[in-house]
Protein backbone atom coordinates (compact mmCIF):
# COMPACT_ATOMS: atom_id res chain seq x y z
CA UNK A 1 0.00 0.00 0.00
CA UNK A 2 1.07 3.81 -0.08
CA UNK A 3 2.00 5.87 2.67
CA UNK A 4 0.72 9.56 3.41
CA UNK A 5 1.28 11.70 5.81
CA UNK A 6 -1.84 12.72 7.70
CA UNK A 7 -1.95 16.02 9.34
CA UNK A 8 -4.29 16.77 11.86
CA UNK A 9 -5.93 20.34 13.04
CA UNK A 10 -7.36 20.52 16.07
CA UNK A 11 -9.45 23.68 15.20
CA UNK A 12 -10.63 25.15 11.79
CA UNK A 13 -7.82 28.39 12.40
CA UNK A 14 -5.53 25.41 12.37
CA UNK A 15 -6.83 23.98 9.28
CA UNK A 16 -6.20 27.30 7.84
CA UNK A 17 -3.00 28.05 8.66
CA UNK A 18 -1.89 24.62 7.25
CA UNK A 19 -3.28 24.98 4.19
CA UNK A 20 -2.15 28.45 3.42
CA UNK A 21 1.14 27.63 4.99
CA UNK A 22 1.11 30.50 7.71
CA UNK A 23 3.16 29.92 10.55
CA UNK A 24 7.03 29.03 11.03
CA UNK A 25 5.81 25.27 11.42
CA UNK A 26 3.60 25.11 8.54
CA UNK A 27 6.29 26.97 6.11
CA UNK A 28 7.97 23.93 5.12
CA UNK A 29 5.22 21.53 4.86
CA UNK A 30 3.74 20.67 1.76
CA UNK A 31 -0.21 21.00 0.85
CA UNK A 32 -2.05 18.25 1.41
CA UNK A 33 -2.92 16.20 -1.55
CA UNK A 34 -6.44 15.70 0.01
CA UNK A 35 -8.46 18.02 2.68
CA UNK A 36 -11.55 15.80 4.63
CA UNK A 37 -13.37 18.27 6.82
CA UNK A 38 -15.62 18.42 9.55
CA UNK A 39 -18.11 21.53 9.15
CA UNK A 40 -18.39 21.51 13.55
CA UNK A 41 -15.02 22.68 14.26
CA UNK A 42 -14.08 25.16 16.94
CA UNK A 43 -12.48 28.80 16.30
CA UNK A 44 -13.48 28.80 12.40
CA UNK A 45 -16.30 26.89 10.97
CA UNK A 46 -15.75 23.76 8.51
CA UNK A 47 -18.00 26.25 6.15
CA UNK A 48 -15.79 28.95 6.20
CA UNK A 49 -12.93 26.59 6.14
CA UNK A 50 -13.95 25.84 2.55
CA UNK A 51 -14.81 29.26 1.77
CA UNK A 52 -11.50 30.13 1.64
CA UNK A 53 -9.77 26.74 0.37
CA UNK A 54 -11.98 26.80 -2.55
CA UNK A 55 -11.74 31.00 -3.05
CA UNK A 56 -7.97 30.87 -3.31
CA UNK A 57 -6.19 29.90 -6.45
CA UNK A 58 -3.51 28.31 -4.70
CA UNK A 59 -5.99 25.93 -2.78
CA UNK A 60 -9.19 25.90 -5.00
CA UNK A 61 -8.26 22.82 -6.72
CA UNK A 62 -7.67 20.68 -3.82
CA UNK A 63 -10.12 17.68 -3.57
CA UNK A 64 -12.65 18.49 -0.33
CA UNK A 65 -14.35 16.09 1.51
CA UNK A 66 -16.98 17.04 4.10
CA UNK A 67 -17.34 14.02 6.36
CA UNK A 68 -19.42 15.09 9.12
CA UNK A 69 -22.21 14.55 11.42
CA UNK A 70 -24.66 17.09 10.05
CA UNK A 71 -27.79 15.99 8.82
CA UNK A 72 -29.06 19.45 7.86
CA UNK A 73 -30.01 20.16 4.39
CA UNK A 74 -29.10 23.80 4.19
CA UNK A 75 -24.91 22.57 4.99
CA UNK A 76 -25.34 19.99 2.42
CA UNK A 77 -26.80 22.77 -0.08
CA UNK A 78 -23.63 25.21 1.12
CA UNK A 79 -21.20 22.72 0.95
CA UNK A 80 -22.07 22.02 -2.60
CA UNK A 81 -22.34 25.83 -3.55
CA UNK A 82 -18.98 26.48 -2.54
CA UNK A 83 -17.74 23.83 -4.25
CA UNK A 84 -17.01 20.99 -1.81
CA UNK A 85 -16.43 17.73 -3.87
CA UNK A 86 -18.31 15.16 -1.50
CA UNK A 87 -20.62 15.13 1.62
CA UNK A 88 -20.62 12.26 3.77
CA UNK A 89 -22.12 11.79 7.00
CA UNK A 90 -19.83 10.32 9.93
CA UNK A 91 -20.72 6.86 10.87
CA UNK A 92 -20.99 6.35 14.49
CA UNK A 93 -18.86 3.18 14.94
CA UNK A 94 -15.27 3.87 14.70
CA UNK A 95 -14.64 0.55 12.40
CA UNK A 96 -16.96 1.98 10.22
CA UNK A 97 -15.70 5.38 10.18
CA UNK A 98 -12.47 4.11 9.56
CA UNK A 99 -13.19 1.76 6.58
CA UNK A 100 -15.12 5.20 5.29
CA UNK A 101 -11.47 6.95 5.89
CA UNK A 102 -9.97 4.21 4.11
CA UNK A 103 -12.27 3.87 0.91
CA UNK A 104 -11.86 7.81 0.39
CA UNK A 105 -7.98 7.54 0.16
CA UNK A 106 -8.05 4.68 -1.85
CA UNK A 107 -10.45 6.53 -4.21
CA UNK A 108 -9.24 10.18 -3.73
CA UNK A 109 -5.61 9.82 -3.64
CA UNK A 110 -4.86 6.61 -5.78
CA UNK A 111 -7.68 6.45 -8.27
CA UNK A 112 -9.01 10.04 -9.11
CA UNK A 113 -7.45 11.94 -11.88
CA UNK A 114 -6.26 15.69 -10.31
CA UNK A 115 -4.70 18.11 -12.11
CA UNK A 116 -1.24 19.01 -11.84
CA UNK A 117 -1.17 21.52 -8.52
CA UNK A 118 1.43 23.93 -9.95
CA UNK A 119 -1.01 25.33 -12.46
CA UNK A 120 -2.51 28.43 -11.83
CA UNK A 121 -6.34 28.33 -13.41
Amino acid sequence: MWSKKIIVAKDGEEALDVLFQRGEDNKTQRRPDLILLDLKLPKVDGLEVLRQVKSNSKTKQLPVIILTSSKEEKDVVESYCLGVNSYLRKPVDFEKFGEVVKQLSLYWLLLNEQPPWNIDY
